[in-house]
């Protein structure tokens, strides 16, 4: 569930019982304006939202990732050891990453089979399936050459 603009936030915002606020457009906007694969941090967001003169502490920041996250708005990944991040919550099946240990470099895939595999597992055990990520951890080849 993704919603792409400013009155789709602030409708669905107000039917959860809470308030769109300059803050969260604000928020919602800079991860659509992320190219496909970039992921932030909400260290990284807070960092993005004080260049543009945004005045908002880094708790209102994890908050409001929160409550994107709880909307469908945002997809939470835990890509690095104890380090999550977060992308807009585009309607890609199919979309898994790699992670190398050494230096955090995320790449993201496809591979269809992965998704069914969890349809299947899902199916078999009563579930509805809403997301399936696979994160794989290895070595880029760039530290594997240091």
């Amino acid at each position: 569930m993704t919603f792409l603009s400013d009155a789709a936030l602030k409708d669905e915002l107000n039917a959860r019982g809470y308030r769109s606020t300059p803050q969260r457009q604000k928020v919602l906007s800079i991860f659509m304006s992320l190219t496909q694969g970039e992921h932030l941090s909400a260290e990284d967001l807070h960092k993005i939202l004080e260049k543009d003169g945004e005045r908002i502490s880094l708790s209102t920041v994890y908050r409001t990732i929160h409550l994107m996250v709880l909307m469908g708005l945002l997809r939470e990944l835990e890509l690095a050891e104890g380090h999550k991040h977060y992308e807009l919550n585009r309607p890609l099946r199919d979309h898994h990453h790699i992670v190398c240990v050494y230096c955090n470099k995320t790449l993201e895939f496809t591979e269809s089979s992965i998704t069914e595999i969890g349809e299947r597992t899902a199916d078999a055990a009563g579930y509805h399936l809403l997301d399936c990520q696979l994160t794989l951890y290895g070595v880029c080849m760039h530290c594997t050459e240091k």
